[in-house]
């Protein structure tokens, strides 16, 4: 039985000298969360949305101050996930092993993915959420967000011509890594299989000559982890603000005028995390649910404010390695991937979306479109983007497969933000329910003891 808990080089880079008094960090992010989402809705209430001081905040102060903070997480994001996966892979040495957790990953994502799309589905076919939405108000909201959603149709990536297996390779294998992130939306996919790759070799390569490329990746690693912790300090804050420009700009009346397609969705999302995660949880890594949840106190809080797994992969990967004693070989492989490819609150949400649409258009699915949408929303749950939003253009382009105009979509907009918000916590507890599950069943011990201190530096 390997021992989980002992301490790794990076780990010891992130930690505190010694446990802080006061109070913990996922508690000052949920206030400011709290602070934000009250202040957003009482200058809506009052003022409304175009008034000009509002206008003026959220343009001038709370947007900038929120972009500022997820820009600088996602800023390091590549150096993170490529340091992690080319060591975590090196430090697990045997290349047999590696295909073994990569394979339990891959089984893993993939059925949890088709139950969250499968209750998804499930559940937009007994609400039928896209008929109790009045026309009058579903042409105004299309009008509002019109221009928006033609932006999203046209990001869609077009695939047409090209067979199934030309698709998968073109996108896991980069023809050159480096142009793969050298743009504002990376493509984590391509630079994941390269480090993979890089990984492997390393393990293929006498020690002493890889050697001096894993201390530099190591040091980038733990220098990286220490700006995050940085920046983390000011998360209180830029959540506020993040939650401020939200709740003023859409108040509370979009929110009622779909409140049938909201509350099919935040239902599906709930049973899949306190459902479907707590058996996940119990029966394959033999862990309490209720303290499970307990332990990523500050991983959902960040998510949840966020929108984006990638800017919250940072802090999954220190407190799932300190809090669940998940070893680093298995947090570096499994998170890294996870914030890409194992996206099954995307997946639910992506089913239930084209289902309301449908039905809003009057298009009736017939059940062979309904398991199309089904397999597109597992697809679209490996390959999204794991960025705020980043599901949008995908939703477009399987609404135009099972023949619903995906000008659509402009409905959804004005309230995506806070879906976006519940959606991303479930994917990023989803990637921490398969490395708990993945490290118990490489026979590593999960942490039951007291919880470590949860401050980030």
């Amino acid at each position: 039985m390997n021992e989980s808990a002992s301490t790794t080089p990076i780990a010891d880079a992130v930690a505190p000298p010694r446990a802080r008094r006061g109070v913990p960090l996922y508690t000052k992010i949920f206030l400011g969360l709290l602070v934000g989402t009250a202040l957003g809705l009482l200058a809506n209430l009052l003022l409304g949305p175009t008034h000009p001081a509002v206008q003026w905040t959220i343009a001038n102060v709370t947007r900038p101050v929120g972009q500022l903070f997820l820009r600088l997480l996602l800023m390091a994001v590549i150096p993170l996930v490529f340091s992690a996966l080319v060591v975590g892979v090196a430090e697990v040495g045997d290349i047999r092993r590696v295909g073994r957790v990569g394979l339990k990953t891959f089984v893993y994502t993939l059925g949890i993915s088709a139950i969250s799309v499968a209750i998804g589905i499930g559940l937009a076919n007994t609400v039928r959420p896209g008929e109790r939405i009045d026309r009058a108000t579903a042409a105004a909201l299309q009008a509002e967000f019109g221009q928006q959603a033609r932006q999203v149709a046209q990001a869609k990536i077009e695939t047409e011509g090209k067979s199934v297996l030309t698709q998968v390779v073109e996108t896991l294998v980069p023809v050159n890594p480096v142009a793969a992130v050298a743009s504002e939306t990376p493509n984590l996919l391509h630079l994941m299989f390269f480090a993979l790759a890089l990984g492997v070799a390393a393990t293929l390569v006498r020690a002493d000559v890889v050697a001096p490329l894993l201390r530099v990746l190591t040091a980038l690693y733990e220098t990286t982890a220490k700006f995050i912790g940085l920046v983390m300090r000011v998360a209180p804050y830029a959540v506020a603000c993040l939650l401020f420009s939200t709740t003023a700009g859409f108040g509370l009346d979009l929110l009622r005028a779909l409140g049938w397609y909201v509350l099919t969705v935040l239902t599906g999302l709930a049973l899949h995390m306190f459902g479907v995660y707590s058996l996940a949880v119990a029966l394959l890594a033999r862990y309490s649910p209720l303290e499970f949840f307990r332990r990523l106190k500050t991983v959902i809080v960040t998510a949840f404010s966020t929108s984006s797994s990638n800017a919250t992969l940072p802090t999954a990967l220190e407190v799932t390695e300190r809090n669940l004693g998940v070893p680093r070989e298995i947090t570096s492989f499994v998170l890294t991937v996870g914030a890409t490819a194992n996206q099954n609150g995307t997946a639910l949400f992506e089913g239930v979306t084209v289902l309301f649409l449908a039905q809003l258009a009057g298009v009736d699915l017939t059940l062979g479109q309904q398991i199309l949408v089904a397999y597109l929303a597992i697809l679209g749950g490996i390959g999204t983007a794991g960025i705020p939003s980043g599901s949008l253009p995908f939703v477009a382009a399987v609404l135009a497969s099972v023949g619903v105009n995906p000008a659509l979509i402009a409905i959804i907009l004005g309230i995506d933000r806070i879906l976006d918000m519940c959606r991303t916590t479930l994917n990023v507890v989803g990637d921490v329910t398969a490395a708990a599950y993945v490290a118990r069943s490489e026979g590593y011990a999960l942490r039951r003891g007291p919880e470590a201190s949860d401050a980030l530096l």
